[in-house]
């Protein structure tokens, strides 16, 4: 797989090369996901508007469903300028940039619009500026919902629910303790083998969007969706520093322009997805719950006490006065 790794990004920058030569820039993007997934259609979104912006004289090629390696490796090509852009959630990426953690508390956002306040507002500006550190260049964030615990026997209706139950969640160190705070077992487990390790009973539930529950076909073996809602973890779109340097002011207005339309048409899709899935998996019998999240909140009060002393308190105390 690494050796198809290697050739698929030595091709692309042949491809590059090329094309640098016939005065055309091609960028090269890698994400984890399916073509069926709004990620994978924002991103074509993005190809076409840079097309329109640049009038031809950039291009994106896109590598969707893992192609070039997991979110972490393909940050990794980021960071040594081996691939140009990069679709990856802010969780895994707090292992580059500690301050991401930020969006992996439980319950700091009240809603979507809360969300999308702190977003487009100075803290979420700042956090993109922090990436620059890794080597990295903060484009901008695609929206991914709330997640939710869905379980394979059982709704899940309070942190009681939780006891004892092994959890899958993301392989970051506040998604491991959102869980355990919640008095779950965490456990991380690759996307792509999660299917199976609720079949087989390695895990009793997961927790994930609807769009994400729906494609997945985890509704068929996990039917309990409780919507609980404690994170909202965004997806954040991430560029090579070292590739973004290379451009030209004219080719950096070009994709910002190109970042900026993708970003709105998102979230667009994004809404559209997540109705169409809610309904299409109660259309298969999945059970929904709306259970009342005070019980969850109060949870977790001693967990946000435990940032008191971090990077990320003073992000905590301005949006809760949001």
């Amino acid at each position: 797989m690494r050796a198809v790794r290697l050739l698929i990004i030595i091709m692309s920058l042949v491809l590059v090369a090329c094309n640098s030569q016939q005065d055309k820039t091609t960028l090269t993007v890698g994400h984890t996901h399916n073509t069926r997934h709004v990620v994978h259609e924002a991103m074509e979104y993005m190809a076409e508007r840079l097309n329109n912006h640049s009038g031809g004289k950039m291009e994106l090629v896109i590598y969707p469903g893992a192609m070039l390696g997991s979110e972490r490796e393909m940050i990794e090509l980021l960071q040594i300028g081996s691939l140009s852009m990069t679709k990856v959630s802010a969780s895994p990426l707090e292992g580059f940039v500690p301050e991401m953690a930020l969006f992996g508390i439980p319950y700091l956002m009240k809603s979507r619009e809360h969300f999308w306040q702190v977003l487009d507002g100075e803290i979420g500006q700042e956090m993109l500026a922090k990436t620059q550190a890794a080597r990295l260049k903060g484009m901008g964030y695609f929206d991914a919902g709330s997640r939710s615990f869905y379980s394979t026997e059982g709704p899940i209706l309070s942190p009681d629910d939780l006891t004892g139950k092994k959890i899958r969640v993301l392989n970051s160190p506040t998604s491991m303790a959102t869980a355990q705070a919640l008095g779950a077992a965490a456990t991380p487990i690759a996307w792509g083998e999660l299917y199976a390790a609720l079949q087989q009973g390695v895990v009793d539930g997961a927790e994930n969007n609807p769009p994400s529950y729906y494609i997945s076909r985890h509704y068929e073996i996990a039917p309990y969706y409780s919507l609980d809602e404690h994170t909202f973890v965004p997806d954040v779109i991430i560029a090579s520093l070292p590739v973004w340097n290379n451009l030209s002011e004219q080719e950096r207005t070009w994709l910002s322009s190109a970042m900026s339309d993708a970003i709105e048409h998102q979230k667009v899709l994004w809404q559209k997805a997540s109705d169409e899935a809610l309904a299409a998996v109660q259309a298969a019998g999945v059970k929904v719950y709306y259970p009342d999240k005070t019980k969850f909140q109060d949870k977790v009060v001693e967990f946000h006490k435990s940032f008191d002393n971090t990077p990320v308190a003073k992000y905590m105390r301005a949006i809760k006065s949001m």
